[in-house]
């Protein structure tokens, strides 16, 4: 896989890496974007399983979750470190080891995130849809009294805010997440507060100890998902709160 592309522009060679990377990335998130509708059926049978009473087989699709999660987080540490690959290449007269690069980009990914299958949202929300089939309204084992309030699609996005501009993330038009520390922003500020803050700009929001790196802050493939989910929780709760208000008067 090594290549040299000395015999070419360097605006060219860098060009065309950049835009092999980054359809090579599409294709990988499109396989990913799948993951995701699977686990979303696997879910819905996982409910039904267990309204049937059929442990083993909700036991069985539970290690098929964990599974399809584990490939799903390997492809997205494979699509951003090809991504970072392709925007950082530089053209040189010496031969550019591109499968060592894009092993070492993946296993520095792989070694700042430290998150098992098991700790994924996504997880979460497959446990809590089967518990919810005969316990609603209970916590699940392990958990506090606290995360009571905290809804699936509210653990996928860490911060409602842009913590540069104080938007709400809802409405961002060009919304980006920091691959390490999963917290969300309007993309120009964002990049601009990089740009002025080199060389360690840290995540602006409070207490994250986490450095931004422009090729690690992009739209990755679920955060428009998952401001969806969280627009939608949003939207139900506030009609929830009309409705609870309504029986209140109901009441008096």
């Amino acid at each position: 896989m090594a290549s040299t592309s000395s015999s070419r522009p360097g605006n060219s060679a860098a060009g065309r890496i950049a835009l092999a990377a980054s359809t090579i990335s599409s294709d990988n998130e499109s396989l990913m974007t799948d993951i995701r509708k699977s686990l979303n059926i696997f879910k819905s049978v996982a409910i039904d399983l267990e309204k049937g009473g059929q442990a083993d087989k909700v036991k069985k699709l539970d290690e098929m979750v964990l599974e399809l999660l584990g490939s799903f987080q390997d492809l997205a540490h494979f699509s951003v470190a090809l991504k970072s690959m392709g925007n950082n290449y530089q053209p040189s007269d010496q031969p550019t080891d591109f499968r060592k690069i894009l092993k070492d980009e993946v296993d520095k990914l792989k070694a700042s995130s430290q998150s098992a299958p098991e700790s994924d949202p996504l997880y979460r929300q497959f446990k809590e849809a089967i518990w919810n089939v005969h316990h609603a309204g209970e916590l699940m084992p392990g958990e506090e009294q606290e995360d009571l309030v905290m809804t699936s699609t509210q653990v996928n996005v860490l911060n409602v805010t842009c913590p540069l501009t104080g938007k709400p993330v809802v409405d961002l038009v060009n919304p980006v997440r920091c691959v390490e520390c999963k917290h969300i922003y309007d993309r120009d500020p964002v990049m601009h507060y990089i740009k002025t803050k080199k060389p360690q700009p840290r995540c602006p929001v409070a207490g994250c100890p986490k450095i931004l790196q422009a090729g690690k802050v992009t739209c990755d493939p679920f955060l428009r998902v998952d401001l969806e989910e969280l627009r939608s929780a949003e939207t139900a709760a506030v009609r929830n709160n009309v409705i609870e208000d309504f029986t209140a008067l109901d009441d008096d």
